[in-house]
């Protein structure tokens, strides 16, 4: 039998060379399936461990993707220095801080069952740590390149703009849930005080974001097929940051004096309902552009993951809503998005092991074959150099 001239190892170096990290949305958006599960108002036999599983298959994609992504950093710096400097690419860096914190806070709140309560945590706190730092710094270095380095005009915007704003709000959203394992006193309220922090800080780099990707697609029609997808991702800040003043309420009793604990309580209804209402308006915007899109010969591209994690964020800002007021249709309405979320994930995870398997998703950019010049008696002659 003759081996391979090119070995396992080698092969593995090559095929990560084009693996950026927009893939981190695929960790995102199966965390997303476990955690806006497990918080849904419905009981349903077998629901919980099913979303314990799921939360399984992310933790085991992080781990492999954080090792393909070192393969990537290691072999091919000059394609992965070339993604930092690419205005289209740089944004998703802020994906790897959500998948870090994702899959940390569904270790709590469903992984806990299978590995218990203290690993969890302890998972989850140096999951929580790593993504908490990675967001921060992503929401100051990107746009700090997309000013000095990129030179991106406002006619290029898209809402792919908004992921590195995000990452802190996710951390906003989840790092509550560890409030009660850290000691009664300073220690919790820190913890809390600084979650909320990063809730403001990234709502109001959102709310200077967002102006520039609605009037983009006002005034500059509709983005390319493939982006159109990445419009859900507008629902990522819109989802998470209910998600997150719900979650501060739910914690905030003896953690923070009266008047403020039941001051996050207001504000979890006062600011999540019209947010809410905001979100469903933009889910059916957004809808509708996918549909035209589809008309038109949109095919499968990784952007298909814009489906997922950000319509979860819905399902637990919906959630949050259900348990805060106390009326039904919110209920609901965590429970028909979280119809959506699965089906959409259903079908995106499936294209996208189809493409891995055939190597279509990690095969480099397509350039234009070069056209042959026309033989003349100048160029035969070597006149022309």
């Amino acid at each position: 039998m003759v081996s391979n001239p090119r070995s396992d190892p080698e092969r593995m170096v090559t095929a990560v060379r084009h693996l950026g990290p927009n893939w981190y949305a695929s960790v995102m958006g199966t965390a997303a399936v476990a955690t806006a599960g497990a918080g849904l108002p419905l009981h349903l036999p077998g629901l919980r461990t099913a979303c314990t599983a799921v939360w399984a298959l992310s933790l085991a994609l992080l781990v492999t993707l954080l090792g393909a992504r070192a393969l990537h950093w290691t072999h091919h710096r000059d394609q992965a220095r070339a993604h930092l400097l690419d205005p289209a690419t740089a944004p998703f860096y802020g994906c790897l801080a959500m998948a870090l914190s994702a899959v940390g806070g569904g270790a709590v709140t469903v992984g806990r069952d299978w590995i218990g309560v203290q690993a969890a945590v302890a998972l989850d706190a140096v999951l929580f740590t790593a993504g908490t730092v990675i967001g921060l710094a992503a929401a100051v270095a990107v746009p700090y390149l997309m000013a000095v380095r990129h030179r991106t005009d406002p006619s290029q915007a898209t809402p792919v703009w908004l992921l590195p704003l995000v990452a802190p709000m996710v951390s906003a959203a989840l790092g509550p849930l560890l409030v009660p394992h850290l000691p009664p006193g300073q220690a919790r309220e820190t913890l809390l005080l600084a979650c909320f922090a990063m809730f403001g800080l990234s709502l109001l780099a959102t709310l200077l974001m967002l102006p520039l990707v609605f009037a983009r697609l006002i005034a500059g029609g509709s983005l390319p097929l493939a982006l159109t997808p990445t419009l859900f991702l507008v629902l990522g800040p819109l989802g998470q940051s209910t998600t997150a003043v719900g979650t501060f309420a739910d914690v905030a009793p003896g953690v923070v004096p009266a008047p403020y604990s039941q001051a996050f309580g207001v504000l979890a209804v006062l600011y999540g309902v019209p947010v809410m209402g905001f979100a469903l308006l933009w889910f059916g915007l957004a809808t509708a552009h996918v549909l035209r899109a589809r008309r038109h010969g949109m095919g499968f591209a990784m952007t298909w993951w814009a489906f997922t994690f950000p319509v979860g964020t819905c399902v637990t800002g919906a959630a949050a809503l259900a348990r805060h007021t106390g009326l039904v249709v919110y209920g609901w309405v965590s429970i028909g998005l979280y119809a959506v979320l699965v089906g959409a994930w259903a079908v995106t995870a499936v294209c996208t092991t189809r493409g891995l398997l055939s190597g279509a998703l990690l095969a480099g950019p397509r350039t234009a074959p070069a056209v042959p010049r026309p033989v003349t008696g100048r160029t035969t002659s070597g006149a022309v150099r």
